[in-house]
C-alpha cells in the first residue's frame, strides 16, 4: 500500500482544486477527527456559505417583508433568473430551458403530464429494469391516472446479458423493434445502483427515430458528470439538488424543457408563478404562460430553499467544470487501480471501466457476499469512513472533487485492506493476507 500512499500525497500536493476544500463544512467523528466523507451521492456537504446565504434572505425578510420580491439588493422576483444562469453551464442548457422548483419526483409528474400523451397504440413508457424506485412509482401511477394496466404498459429493459448496465445499443434495438408501442422513454442520465453514465445524445436520437418523447432523470449526473441538454435534443428533465450541488436535505430541485416545447399550446398543469411575469400580479383569470421552462412553474418559489443552492453554484463557477472532472476522473481511476491491483478478491467494480461513462461514484461488489459486506461497511464506519450500502451486496462511493481529497481514497483502500487482512486472520474466504 506504500505505493498508494505516495501516490495520494503527490496527487494531493498537485491538486489545483485543494483550497475548495476549505468551503464546505467536513462531518466530524465521534473522537473529534475528520470524517471521511463518501456520500455525496446521497447527500452533499454543506457549504459554509450556505448559512450566510439563508441569512441575507431572512435579513431581506425581517427589513424588507413583502417589499423583498421588488426591492433590496437581491429581490426575490429574480432569483430563479439567477440560478438558471449559474445552472445553464452545469446542465448544457439556455437559462430559459430550466427552471428551480418544487422536488424530483413532483417535477416528474409535471413533466409525464405534458410528455405522456398515450395515443392508440403508442401508450407504453419505456424505462431501465433498476431504475430508482420513486421514478418507477411516478411511471406506474402516470399509467393508472391515464386508465392503463402498468402490467401492459411499463416497459422494463433489463440489464445484457453478463453485463451490469444496459448498453446503449440494447435500447436502440428494443426501440428499432419495439417502438411503435412507446410515447415515453424516462432513462436515468447515471445509473444510481452500478453508476454508469449514459450517453443522452444518443438515446435520444433512438427514442425520436421510434417517435417517443424522452426524458432523463438527473438525480446522480448534475454536478458530477458533463451534461449538454439542449443539444442532446432531449424532450425535458429533471434533478435534485441535494447531491452532488450541496443544496441541503430536501432542497429545492430543478426541471429542463428543450425550447421547441416552450409556448403553443403544449399540455402543462398551471399554476400562477408560471404565468407571465409582466401580467401575474393583475390577477387576471387567463393564464398566459410565462417565456420558456418558467412555464412549469406552479407555486411561489420557496426562497430559504434556494439560498443554499445560491451558494453552492458559486463554488462550482469558481471551481470551474473542466477541471472538477479531471478532478473527479483521476479519482475514481485512482480508486479503481487500487482496488484492482491489490483488493480484486475482496471487491468487484461494477461501474463502466471506461471513464467517459462513469461520474465520481464506484459501486463496488463485495465478493463474499452480503453478511461480509454488511460487516465491511460498518468495519469502515467505525474506522471513520462513511460509504453507502446498498442491497444484496453493494458499497458505493463518491470520491467528490470539491471536498474529497486523494488521501481519502487511500484511507478507503488502506481499511479494506486492513479489514480483508482481519479476515484472513480468521479463516474467512473473504481475502487472503497480502
Amino acid at each position: 500500500m506504500k505505493n498508494l500512499s505516495d501516490a495520494a500525497e503527490k496527487l494531493d500536493c498537485e491538486d489545483s482544486l485543494a483550497r475548495f476544500r476549505d468551503e464546505f463544512h467536513i462531518t466530524l467523528n465521534d473522537d473529534g477527527t475528520e470524517q471521511v466523507y463518501f456520500c455525496g451521492h446521497s447527500l452533499g456537504l454543506q457549504p459554509k456559505a450556505a448559512a450566510k446565504s439563508v441569512q441575507e434572505e431572512l435579513d431581506a425578510w425581517r427589513k424588507l417583508a413583502v417589499r423583498g420580491h421588488f426591492e433590496g439588493e437581491a429581490p426575490w422576483m429574480d432569483l430563479n433568473a439567477k440560478l438558471c444562469q449559474g445552472l445553464a453551464e452545469l446542465t448544457g442548457a439556455q437559462p430559459a430551458e430550466l427552471v428551480v422548483m418544487n422536488t424530483l419526483t413532483v417535477n416528474l409528474h409535471l413533466m409525464m403530464v405534458s410528455f405522456f400523451r398515450p395515443q392508440g397504440k403508442r401508450r407504453k413508457i419505456l424505462l431501465e429494469r433498476h431504475a430508482f424506485p420513486s421514478d418507477r412509482y411516478a411511471v406506474e401511477s402516470q399509467l393508472l391516472f391515464h386508465g392503463l394496466d402498468p402490467a401492459e404498459c411499463l416497459v422494463e429493459l433489463a440489464p445484457d446479458s453478463g453485463r451490469h448496465g444496459v448498453s446503449e445499443s440494447s435500447v436502440e434495438n428494443w426501440l428499432d423493434t419495439h417502438g411503435e408501442e412507446i410515447a415515453l422513454v424516462l432513462w436515468p442520465g447515471i445509473q444510481y445502483i452500478s453508476g454508469q453514465f449514459f450517453d443522452l445524445s444518443r438515446l435520444t436520437a433512438a427514442a425520436h427515430r421510434a417517435g417517443a418523447m424522452i426524458g432523463f432523470d438527473l438525480a446522480h449526473a448534475i454536478g458530477n458528470v458533463p451534461l449538454s441538454l439542449h443539444d442532446s435534443g432531449c424532450d425535458f428533465a429533471a434533478w435534485c439538488h441535494y447531491k452532488y450541488l450541496n443544496a441541503g436535505p430536501g432542497a429545492i430541485a430543478g426541471c429542463f424543457v428543450h425550447q421547441r416545447h416552450h409556448g403553443g399550446d403544449m399540455p402543462r398543469f398551471n399554476g400562477w408563478w408560471g404565468n407571465d411575469r409582466e401580467s401575474r400580479f393583475r390577477m387576471e383569470p387567463r393564464f398566459a404562460p410565462a417565456a420558456g421552462a418558467a412555464a412549469w412553474q406552479l407555486s411561489t418559489p420557496p426562497v430559504l430553499s434556494m439560498a443554499p443552492l445560491k451558494a453552492s453554484l458559486s463554488i462550482f463557477q469558481a471551481a470551474g467544470t473542466g477541471a472538477l472532472r479531471q478532478k473527479s476522473k483521476r479519482m475514481s481511476a485512482y480508486l479503481v487501480d487500487g482496488i484492482e491491483s491489490g483488493l480484486d478478491d475482496v471487491l468487484e467494480v461494477l461501474t463502466p471501466a471506461d471513464p467517459d461513462r462513469r461520474g465520481c461514484q464506484l459501486s463496488l461488489r463485495v465478493r463474499s457476499g452480503r453478511h461480509q459486506g454488511q460487516q465491511l461497511f460498518r468495519y469502515l464506519v467505525e474506522h471513520g469512513i462513511l460509504t453507502d450500502w446498498r442491497e444484496p451486496d453493494v458499497i458505493r462511493v463518491a470520491p467528490t472533487p470539491l471536498y474529497n481529497r486523494f488521501a481519502d481514497c487511500y484511507a478507503l483502500l488502506q481499511n479494506i485492506n486492513d479489514w480483508g487482512n482481519l479476515q484472513a486472520t480468521t479463516d474467512s474466504p473473504a481475502r487472503q493476507s497480502t
